[in-house]
């Protein structure tokens, strides 16, 4: 995605339209030009690429534009950059360092203490190393000494497609709210989207039913108590994936900070689904979140017949939908649904247990996070018809075993 200072945008009355670029032949021959200038640079390194890059921006008047495709291509969707260094540079400055606090200033003294390091390292690892191997690999982690050894160029159309998209995404990062209104789509479709939200670990209340559709109202970063700029990414990353829901509106309360006088005013972002935006998430893939992940690979080495699935159908509470987070499924028949309460907000957790009550499920284990503090969020588990486990920062599979034995 871009970051804030290459995003651009303007305004019809509190509405905010972020910047499209249609593909015409101008801006097709502009990604043109810096495709084949990234395929160029290969084997180089990340400075002369920049170095490159600005003389390409010139004095032209759409510098940003350039600059925001650029920063699009060096990302690691198209380019990877990696150290190149026979030696191990943290370790190659901290024994010149410490060779030049002890070699008295002289017009050799440079070349002196590489020589000797050189002998040194030879003689520690069994094999020749050259002053020249230590001049090079010095500097060789810094960010414009790292060498483009990877780039797996688009099509000028497929850039554009993105640069279009994390425009409007970049719209995300100033949300206090978003209400989203998926209808009349297809089952899977809105399992795919619940799994997305899930999966980026958004603040989500969902009202409705798969029959006549669901309203998703997701809370944004400037919502939080603390404005939290990982989370606004997290948002702009449901974007790509709500592209793949074939019927939806969503509305979109901002906070815009103006950059000279610093002041906050409110505004406005509207998206259909027919709104031309190219997705470049694959269709239908499963994700997960790291603590969902984490569980999942120490469930694989659990000794159990229990099988895990993340597969789950929705359950209906009055007016409302849950979404447990897998399915436990015993040879036997037996059938258990697991939903795991990591880190959220007081507001969000009523919510949660509210709808956990609503569903009176007594086939269901919640797993609660011990650093949430339910007593403050005025939460109380007393008539919770769920099985509790608690677990600290990872969830273990012995202690749901163990919930489901009892």
């Amino acid at each position: 995605m871009l970051p804030s200072d290459l995003l651009m945008h303007r305004y019809s009355g509190e509405t905010v339209i972020p910047k499209r670029l249609p593909l015409n032949s101008d801006n097709l021959a502009i990604a043109t030009e810096l495709i084949t200038l990234f395929q160029a640079a290969k084997g180089g390194t990340r400075g002369e690429l920049n170095r490159q890059l600005q003389e390409l921006e010139g004095e032209s008047t759409d510098y940003r534009i350039k600059r925001g495709l650029a920063h699009l291509l060096s990302s690691d969707a198209f380019s990877t950059f990696e150290t190149v260094s026979p030696l191990d540079p943290p370790m190659l400055r901290q024994r010149v360092f410490a060779l030049s606090a002890q070699t008295a200033p002289h017009p050799q003294a440079t070349q002196t203490t590489l020589q000797t390091l050189a002998d040194r390292l030879t003689e520690e690892l069994g094999r020749e190393v050259l002053p020249t191997q230590i001049q090079a690999g010095l500097y060789a982690d810094l960010a414009d000494n790292q060498i483009l050894i990877e780039f797996d160029a688009p099509s000028p159309e497929a850039l554009l497609h993105r640069y279009n998209l994390s425009q409007v995404q970049g719209v995300f990062y100033r949300a206090s709210q978003v209400i989203l209104n998926a209808h009349r789509n297809d089952p899977g479709e809105y399992k795919l989207l619940f799994r997305y939200l899930k999966l980026f670990g958004l603040m989500t209340y969902i009202e409705g039913d798969a029959d006549h559709g669901f309203t998703l109202t997701i809370d944004g970063p400037t919502s939080l108590f603390k404005p939290n700029t990982h989370y606004g990414l997290k948002l702009a990353m449901m974007l790509p994936a709500l592209l793949h829901v074939t019927k939806w509106s969503l509305a979109a309360t901002l906070q815009l900070k103006d950059s000279y006088s610093g002041t906050v005013r409110s505004g406005r972002f509207t998206l259909e689904s027919d709104n031309g935006l190219v997705s470049h998430y694959p269709p239908g893939k499963t994700y997960d979140s790291m603590l969902e992940a984490g569980f999942v690979e120490r469930w694989a080495k659990a000794k159990t017949e229990w099988k895990l699935e993340r597969e789950v159908d929705l359950i209906p509470i009055p007016g409302s939908v849950m979404i447990p987070d897998f399915r436990l499924v015993h040879p036997d028949g037996r059938v258990l649904l697991l939903e795991i309460v990591g880190y959220w907000r007081p507001e969000y957790l009523k919510k949660k247990f509210s709808q956990v009550r609503q569903a009176g499920r007594n086939d269901l284990i919640l797993a609660i996070s011990e650093r949430l503090n339910l007593d403050n969020a005025g939460i109380k588990l007393d008539n919770t018809p769920a099985t509790i486990v608690w677990f600290k920062d990872q969830l273990a599979p012995k202690a749901v075993l163990a919930a489901i034995e009892t």
